[in-house]
C-alpha cells in the first residue's frame, strides 16, 4: 500500500525531516527490505537502528525512528517516541483503506494451515491478501494490512497470544469482520496459566465482530463451541460430525497423507482433495470453506483454491531422501495437540520402521513432564521409535540424545523401507536434522 511519507508522519503522530518521498509498504528486517518500503526499526534483543544504513543500502525510501537520524543515512526519517507502536498506528490507517473482508484467524493449534487455506480459497473470488509465514502479532500484523496491495479485496490476519488482551489489541488495529477459532488447547500455560485463560483469550476475537460480521467455531471442541454466546455476529459452526454447518464425510488419506473427503456446506456440496497433509487439516479446510462460502465464493470453485493453497514452510513436508528415506518435516513447532496428529501421520506411512525426532514441547507450564510422557506413550503405541533430542521429559521408554549430529547418529543406517518424523518447538529447531538427512 502506497503512502506519502508525510501521511504517515501524520498516521504515526510523528516528525518528517527531509522530502516528502513516495512509500510502498513497511519492512522491519533489513535483509529483506523491498525497494520503496519504509523501514521500521524494532528495538527487541537487538536494536533495529543498527540496520538503518542496511535498510537504506537495499532501497528503503524512509525511515521510523526513535533515536533521531541515523548518522551516513542521507533518507528522509520519521521521528516517533516508539516504533512499534508506531507500527500499530500505520498498520490501523492501512485497515482503513481496506474493504469490509477481513479475517481474524485464531487457536491453539492450526492457525496457520487455516490461514494458508483461506487464502487459497478466497483468492479463486478476490484479491486477496494474507499474513505471511506465522506472522500473527503486534508487528506481523500491521505489516500484513500496510503491505496489502491498494486492489486489495480481502485480507487473512493469523492473530496469536501469548496472553490476556494480547488479540484485543490486534482486532483494535485489524478491525475483522470476520474470525476464526480453531481450537482451545493447553499450549503456552506457562504464560496463560490454565486453559480457561486460553479461551478467555482467543474468545477476544469473536467478541470483537460487528454485528453484521461472522464467527466460524469448531463445533467439535466445546470451549470455541460455547464462544458462540460471546458474539453478537452470525455464527457458522464447522465439525467432523453432521451437527456442524459445514462438515465433512467420507474422509481418505492417499500414500502422501493427503486428504479427499465430501463437502458439505449451507451453499451446497462438493468433493474436496487437499493438497496439505495429514488428517488434522480436515477440519482447518472446512473452517476455510466456510469462510469462503459466506463471503460468496462459489461452493464448485472452493475446492481448487484448497488444493491449490500455498503452505508455510516446515509444516507436514514430506521429502524422499536420495537413500529411499521418507521425512515429514513438522518442525516448525510442537503442542500435545499437533504432536499426537503428526505421530498418527507417520504410522499411516508405508513404512516397515518409522522414527520420529522429537524436540521439547515448550511453555507448557508445571505439567510439561506428563505430557512429554503421553507423547512417548502414544508413540510407542503406534510402534514408532522416538529419539528425543534434549528433552528428558520424554521418560526412561525412548533415547535420548544431546544435540543434531547424535541426533542423527542414532538413527543409523536408513534405507527407502524407513520412515522418520521431526518435529519439536520452535526453540529445538529440528528442521537441521531434517536438513542433514537429506544432504
Amino acid at each position: 500500500m502506497q503512502f506519502t511519507a508525510t501521511e504517515v508522519a501524520q498516521a504515526v503522530n510523528g516528525a518528517l525531516i527531509g522530502d516528502d518521498v513516495t512509500i510502498d509498504g513497511v519492512g522491519i528486517d533489513s535483509r529483506i527490505v523491498s525497494p520503496g518500503q519504509l523501514f521500521v526499526p524494532i528495538v527487541a534483543e537487538r536494536d533495529g537502528h543498527e540496520f538503518v544504513t542496511a535498510a537504506a543500502t537495499a532501497g528503503a525510501s524512509a525511515y521510523l525512528t526513535s533515536q533521531g537520524t541515523q548518522p551516513g543515512v542521507t533518507l528522509p526519517a520519521i521521528t516517533v517516541t516508539d516504533t512499534a507502536a508506531a507500527l500499530a498506528d500505520l498498520g490501523g490507517i492501512a485497515r482503513d483503506r481496506l474493504p469490509d473482508r477481513i479475517v481474524g484467524v485464531t487457536g491453539s493449534v492450526g492457525k496457520t494451515s487455516t490461514k494458508d487455506l483461506l487464502a487459497g480459497a478466497l483468492a479463486t473470488t478476490f484479491r486477496t491478501a494474507a499474513s505471511e509465514k506465522s506472522f500473527n502479532n503486534e508487528l506481523g500484523l500491521p505489516m500484513t494490512l500496510a503491505n496489502a496491495t491498494p486492489d486489495t479485496e480481502a485480507v487473512v490476519v493469523e492473530m496469536g497470544a501469548r496472553g490476556i488482551g494480547h488479540i484485543d489489541l490486534l482486532c483494535e488495529i485489524a478491525r475483522p469482520t470476520v474470525g476464526i477459532v480453531t481450537r482451545v488447547e493447553g499450549v503456552h500455560l506457562e504464560l496463560f496459566g490454565s486453559i480457561e485463560s486460553v479461551a478467555r483469550a482467543k474468545g477476544e476475537l469473536v467478541e470483537s465482530l460487528p454485528v453484521d460480521g461472522l464467527a466460524v467455531l469448531n463445533a467439535d471442541d466445546e470451549r470455541v463451541a460455547a464462544m458462540a454466546d460471546r458474539t453478537d455476529a452470525a455464527v457458522v459452526t464447522f465439525g467432523l460430525t453432521a451437527t456442524a454447518d459445514v462438515y465433512a464425510t467420507d474422509v481418505v488419506l492417499d500414500d502422501q497423507l493427503r486428504a479427499s473427503f465430501r463437502l458439505h456446506t449451507p451453499w451446497g456440496e462438493t468433493d474436496v482433495r487437499l493438497g496439505a497433509r495429514g488428517e488434522h487439516q480436515v477440519p482447518n479446510a472446512l473452517a476455510a470453506a466456510a469462510v469462503a462460502g459466506w463471503l460468496g465464493v462459489p461452493i464448485d470453485t472452493i475446492p481448487s483454491g484448497l488444493l491449490g493453497a500455498e503452505l508455510s514452510g516446515l509444516r507436514m513436508e514430506l521429502v524422499t531422501t536420495s537413500a529411499g528415506v521418507t521425512i515429514l518435516n513438522d518442525a516448525y513447532n510442537a503442542n500435545p495437540t499437533s504432536m499426537a496428529a503428526a505421530l498418527q501421520s507417520l504410522a499411516a506411512l508405508d513404512a516397515q520402521r518409522r522414527f520420529a525426532v522429537l524436540g521439547t514441547m515448550a511453555e507448557l507450564g508445571d505439567d510439561s513432564a506428563p505430557q512429554h510422557a503421553a507423547i512417548a506413550e502414544r508413540a510407542r503405541a503406534l510402534g514408532i521409535d522416538v529419539i528425543a533430542v534434549d528433552e528428558p521429559d520424554y521418560g526412561p521408554s525412548v533415547r535420548h540424545v544431546v544435540g543434531i549430529d547424535d541426533a542423527v547418529a542414532a538413527l543409523g543406517d536408513l534405507t527407502e523401507a524407513d520412515a522418520v518424523l521431526v518435529k519439536g518447538s520452535r526453540v529445538a529447531a529440528l528442521e537441521r536434522v531434517a536438513a542433514v538427512l537429506q544432504d
